[in-house]
């Protein structure tokens, strides 16, 4: 059983599932009085109290995607679990959002990278200028000068940054690296100009490369996607609900890889994806060495939660995603417990303030 529960001090407004509705959540903060939400830790003498201010720790969802049905307006490509006329909007996130309060997410670009593929999330953006911030996708043709991609997808925007699939060099983990000779070497670097962020969910044969740019461009925050695994070629499916999945060993070469780049201050990782993981349902006790390896390493200033919002919205469900930390992390302090649930996103990433 979890140490910790949820009260609070009053009502907090729920929104329905219209889009109507769903736009409230954007709408500025009515009232003189902050939103407090108290959080209450069990101990050996019973419930003691532990208030947060809403306004000032906002909770934020660091990873998930959302996608329009293809129009002429929002092109996008496709895939097994992404048909033509399947949409999970923005509207119907911010609904789950407002149902286990959640003020802010983080929107990952899928369904193709050219600048009109981004139509759907930069419309996103437009709209919900205080609530999200989006990471961008660069087509594999313009890794040799994505400077003009890269400019274009975040001129005030909201996009801060760009997710990277692979890394592009040598698969000897011994063979000797020149960092200027890997493939996204320029993008490093133009993340380096601009004080973008790099959102890394590579393979596994890349992972051992990461250090050589990380080292190269202190400066470039670097966000290790889904507990910092490297998937391995072939290992990838769905499972019925149409949730990815990755056949992943209990002994991971590619995650001990990634932990050691917690050396690198400029280094974070997210709790999320472990339904694609795990082999036990919610809460995934499977991976319990994982997620107490990742604090140990990191540190909670180091660690950020996400849901992967659409994928779980069924299975576990949203709201059950956003008990995560407290089921799978009992252990846990007060002021870490904070840091992963928003206080790392909004520093680290640079979320806006709430209006």
């Amino acid at each position: 059983m979890s140490p910790w529960r949820m009260t609070r001090e009053r009502p907090v407004n729920r929104l329905s599932s219209s889009t109507k509705n769903a736009r409230r959540i954007a709408s500025p903060r009515t009232g003189s009085h902050p939103l407090l939400t108290r959080w209450t830790r069990r101990t050996d003498s019973g419930f003691s109290d532990w208030p947060r201010s809403r306004d000032t720790m906002p909770r934020i969802d660091a990873h998930g995607h959302v996608f329009a049905k293809v129009t002429r307006e929002f092109p996008r490509e496709t895939g097994g679990n992404t048909p033509p006329d399947r949409e999970e909007t923005v509207e119907k996130l911010m609904t789950y959002m407002a149902a286990s309060d959640i003020d802010q997410a983080m929107i990952v670009q899928m369904g193709g990278a050219t600048p009109a593929h981004h139509a759907y999330v930069l419309h996103c953006l437009r709209t919900y200028p205080d609530r999200f911030l989006g990471i961008g996708l660069i087509p594999e043709e313009v890794f040799p000068s994505p400077q003009e991609h890269m400019d274009r997808l975040t001129d005030g925007t909201g996009i801060v940054g760009f997710r990277l699939g692979l890394v592009g060099g040598p698969r000897d983990p011994f063979e000797s690296v020149d960092v200027r000779t890997l493939r996204t070497y320029p993008i490093w670097k133009h993340a380096a100009e601009k004080d973008l962020v790099l959102w890394m969910y590579v393979r596994a044969t890349d992972a051992h490369l990461i250090a050589y740019l990380v080292d190269a461009f202190p400066q470039v925050r670097v966000v290790l996607n889904h507990m910092g695994i490297c998937p391995g070629e072939g290992k990838g499916s769905h499972d019925r609900w149409g949730r990815p999945q990755i056949d992943t060993p209990s002994y991971n070469p590619a995650f001990h890889t990634t932990i050691r780049l917690c050396k690198y201050d400029n280094v974070t990782t997210k709790l999320s994806g472990h339904y694609a993981f795990s082999k036990e349902p919610f809460p995934y006790p499977d991976l319990e060495g994982w997620n107490r390896a990742l604090l140990t390493s990191f540190g909670a200033d180091r660690l950020m939660w996400a849901t992967d919002f659409p994928w779980i919205y069924e299975e576990p469900g949203y709201d059950k995603l956003t008990k995560l930390v407290d089921e799978a992390m009992p252990n846990i302090k007060p002021h870490e417990y904070e840091a992963i649930m928003g206080g790392t996103a909004k520093r680290f990433l640079r979320f806006p303030d709430l209006k």
